[in-house]
C-alpha cells in the first residue's frame, strides 16, 4: 500500500497545470519524516526541561546560596598546595589554586597552556586526563583554546591598566621540571606526606597480631549494658581504638544541620600569645555546639563519657569541622606543651588529656588521620570514632601523638571531636607509678 498526500500548492512539481496532486511517499520519505519529528520533539522537550529546572533553581536561589563557596573557601583552597602528592616530575596533580586550575611540576610559564578550566569546573575528576592529553599533544583542542582565551583575557586587563601587551606565549616544546619543596618548619614533612599517600605505614604482621576487637560496656555503664560498643584496636602503642556505630545517620545529619549556620574559618591558638588566630597549616571550617543546643548533642556527649569512662563536665564543647577539597591540618599536638604553659589557663580545666574524634562522612580520596612519629594512618569511615590519650597518667605529654589531617582530594570530610581535660579525671584515671605509665 501507499499513502496519498493532497497538496494545494499553486505549482505542482510533477505538473505545472494542476493545483491538486497525489504524491506517493517512498521508504526514504518515511525515514526523513521520522527523523524530522524526532529531532523536533527532542529540541522542544529539552527546552522545556531546561526552563523547568532553571526556574526552580532561580526561585530557590536563597536556599542554594548557603552551599556556594564564599571568600573563606577560596582563601582556604588557595592556601593549600598539594605538595604532599608530588612524588616526582612524572606526577601531575590538579590544584584549585587561586583562579584557574593549575598543575604542579610544570614550569610556571607553561601553566596556562594546560588550564582545563572548563573541564575542571564541570568534571573535576576528569581534569587530570584532560591535562595529560594536552601534555602529550600540544595541538590538543582544549589546551589550545584555553591558552588563547587566557592570553586574550590577560591582554584586556593589561590594556585596561595602561600597560603594554604581554609577550606572546612561548611555543617551544614543554619541559617538565622536578618540583623542589621549600624549606619549612616541619621536620617530619616527608613522612607525613608519604603516610597521606598511603605509603610508609608501619603496620607489620607482628604488630597486627597484637590488635584485637571486643565489646566495650564502659566499665558496666547502665547505658551500654544492653548494647555495648564495638571496639577495634587501630594501634597498639600508643593505644588507639576505633568505635563502630558511634553515631547514627540521623545524629550525623542533625549535627551538620546545627553546625552549618555557625561554620567559620578554623583557628589555632598562638603558642606565644594564647590568642586564637587563623593559620595556613589549618584549612577548614568549624563550629562549636553545646549540649543545650539540642538533645542530640547532649546524647552524644553522654555517650562519649560512657565509652571512655572520663568526665566531660570539664571538656570543651563539641567541635564540628568540615574539610573541603584541599582542606587539611598539618602535624600538630592536641595538648599544651611546656613551652606554652598558658594555653588553657583561661579554661581552668588543665591540659587536654584525651581526644575523641567522630568521623561523620566517608572521603573518596585523602582525608586520613596520620601519626608521623610511629607511622600510623587511620582512614575515615562514616559513623565510627577513634580515641586516644594525649597525656600519660603522670600528666606528661605523649609526644608520639603528634598527628595530622591529610588534605582532602575528592569529596568532603566532616568530623566532630571532643577534647577531654584533666580536671575531673583524678579518680577516673589515677596517676601511674612512673612518668610514662
Amino acid at each position: 500500500g501507499h499513502l496519498t498526500v493532497h497538496t494545494w500548492d499553486k505549482k505542482c512539481p510533477r505538473s505545472e497545470n494542476c493545483q491538486k496532486s497525489h504524491a506517493s511517499l517512498t521508504q526514504f520519505d518515511y525515514i526523513y519524516i521520522y527523523i524530522y519529528i524526532y529531532v523536533y520533539v527532542c529540541v522542544i522537550k529539552r527546552s522545556y526541561l531546561f526552563l523547568f529546572f532553571s526556574e526552580g533553581f532561580i526561585s530557590n536561589m536563597s536556599v542554594h546560596r548557603q552551599y556556594f563557596p564564599d571568600d573563606e573557601d577560596e582563601k582556604g583552597a588557595a592556601i593549600r598546595k598539594y605538595n604532599s602528592h608530588i612524588k616526582s616530575h612524572e606526577t601531575l596533580i590538579c590544584d584549585p589554586g587561586s583562579g584557574p586550575y593549575i598543575l604542579h611540576g610544570i614550569q610556571e610559564k607553561y601553566l596556562m597552556r594546560f588550564c582545563c578550566c572548563c573541564c575542571c569546573i564541570s568534571q573535576p575528576v576528569n581534569c587530570m586526563s584532560c591535562a595529560v592529553r594536552a601534555l602529550a599533544d600540544p595541538s590538543h583542542q582544549r589546551a589550545g583554546t584555553n591558552l588563547r582565551y587566557f592570553e586574550q583575557l590577560l591582554s584586556k586587563e593589561l590594556r585596561a591598566r595602561g600597560q603594554s601587551q604581554q609577550e606572546p606565549a612561548d611555543e617551544r616544546p614543554i619541559q617538565l621540571d622536578t618540583y623542589e619543596r621549600p624549606k619549612d618548619y616541619l621536620p617530619e614533612r616527608e613522612v607525613y606526606e608519604a603516610l597521606c599517600r598511603g605509603e610508609g605505614v608501619k603496620m607489620t604482621q607482628k604488630r597486627r597480631s597484637r590488635l584485637f576487637c571486643r565489646y566495650q560496656d564502659g566499665n558496666r555503664s547502665p547505658r551500654l549494658l544492653l548494647k555495648p560498643m564495638k571496639e577495634e584496636d587501630e594501634w597498639d602503642s600508643p593505644h588507639i581504638v576505633r568505635y563502630l556505630e558511634a553515631l547514627s545517620d540521623e545524629e550525623i545529619e542533625k549535627i551538620k544541620e546545627l553546625a552549618k549556620p555557625n561554620l567559620a574559618r578554623a583557628t589555632v591558638r598562638d603558642p606565644k600569645t594564647g590568642v586564637l588566630t587563623v593559620a595556613h597549616y589549618r584549612v577548614s571550617k568549624s563550629a562549636w555546639l553545646e549540649g543545650e543546643d539540642d538533645p542530640v548533642i547532649a546524647r552524644v556527649n553522654q555517650r562519649i563519657e560512657d565509652i571512655t569512662g572520663l568526665s566531660v563536665d570539664t571538656a570543651e564543647l563539641l567541635q564540628v569541622a568540615n574539610y573541603g577539597v584541599g582542606g587539611q591540618y598539618e602535624p600538630h599536638y592536641d595538648f599544651s606543651r611546656k613551652d606554652e604553659p598558658d594555653a588553657f589557663v583561661s579554661l581552668g580545666t588543665g591540659n587536654r588529656v584525651a581526644t575523641f574524634l567522630n568521623y561523620m562522612s566517608d572521603v573518596e580520596a585523602g582525608g586520613a588521620t596520620v601519626f608521623p612519629d610511629f607511622g600510623a594512618a587511620i582512614w575515615p569511615r562514616k559513623g565510627t570514632a577513634v580515641f586516644w590519650y594525649n597525656l600519660f597518667k603522670s600528666g606528661e605529654g605523649d609526644y608520639r601523638t603528634r598527628h595530622a589531617a591529610c588534605p582532602v582530594l575528592v569529596g568532603s570530610k566532616w568530623v566532630s571531636n571532643k577534647w577531654i581535660h584533666e580536671r575531673g579525671q583524678e579518680f577516673r584515671r589515677p596517676c601511674g607509678l612512673t612518668e610514662v605509665d
